[in-house]
């Protein structure tokens, strides 16, 4: 695998030879049934809102989930956390190391992220168990979703969590972004993260997310590039005092966007379900999986 370094606290990681699917993966069926599975244990249903008619109305995502998910990390002790150095080059090295990570072929990237918008650790964290509902209707959802229950902030572990908290020296929480639940899943650190909000911080985090392809990226940087060229070719037909100003914010502007395009958030892949609808089905009847359109 190879790595490519995005300043001190990123990097983009390479996968080959894993086509996949990975131990911790999605897969889909018809009728926006979504399932998050680890191994061959299932972790995570997903249902899209039909809405009253019973069609789907993309409104937001009905989620249950169930016990047994397994963290692709290894423990991280207390020590390590005064002496880690870049978290982003240590938590790839471990997720390479995994037999229960997300990993498969493609790019991938790995940034730290210390500050969000309010509503992401409010009220776009469920703190319920094990059901939720991800409300897309205001403009998407863009939460942080736990995968297991979460602990009271005065259990044992988060206490202990609270103190690193409080010096500034947690392990961060490790953040995958999932485009089809438009949010995050915590891969790592839950209690790390009760620990920080009981604190009144936002969790120091690793966010893992899938790099575009480089044909997409490439495909994309073509229509910005004809797009761009069209503006300035309009800008040769005037005269004027701002001409040149005018021009010189377009080419700043097509420079950032093209330098971005490689390391924006790509689509999260989703490998077909096994039986389709009716085994999602019977899954969801067998864990009393209940949604509005039922």
């Amino acid at each position: 695998m190879k790595r490519e370094l995005l300043g001190a606290g990123g990097l983009v990681l390479e996968v080959t030879g894993r086509p996949g699917p990975p131990p911790l993966r999605f897969e889909s069926a018809d009728g926006g049934r979504l399932l998050l599975r680890q191994g061959g244990h299932p972790l995570l249903l997903g249902r899209i809102d039909r809405g009253p008619e019973g069609n789907l109305s993309y409104e937001g995502l009905f989620v249950h989930r169930l016990d047994g998910y397994r963290s692709p990390l290894p423990p991280i002790r207390s020590a390590l956390t005064r002496s880690a150095g870049n978290w982003a080059h240590l938590y790839a090295g471990w997720l390479e190391e995994s037999a229960d990570g997300p990993l498969h072929d493609g790019r991938w990237l790995l940034s730290e992220a210390r500050t969000f918008p309010p509503y992401v650790w409010s009220g776009d964290f469920p703190r319920d168990w094990p059901a939720c509902y991800l409300d897309w209707c205001a403009g998407g959802w863009q939460g942080v979703v736990p995968l297991r229950e979460l602990s009271p902030p005065d259990a044992p572990r988060v206490k202990a969590y609270r103190k690193h908290a409080r010096d500034g020296t947690p392990a961060p929480v490790l953040l995958w972004w999932v485009s089809s639940l438009d949010g995050w899943l915590i891969l790592d650190g839950h209690d790390r993260a009760v620990a920080a909000l009981a604190e009144g911080r936002d969790p120091a985090c690793v966010v893992l997310a899938r790099a575009p392809d480089e044909d997409v990226w490439r495909r994309t940087a073509d229509e910005v590039t004809a797009g761009h060229e069209q503006r300035l070719e309009r800008l040769r037909a005037r005269s004027g005092l701002g001409v040149e100003r005018e021009r010189a914010t377009l080419e700043r502007a097509y420079g950032e966007v093209m330098s971005s395009l490689p390391y924006e958030h790509g689509l999260t892949r989703s490998w077909p379900l096994p039986g389709g609808p009716a085994d999602w089905d019977d899954l969801a009847a067998r864990v009393m999986f209940e949604c509005r359109s039922d």
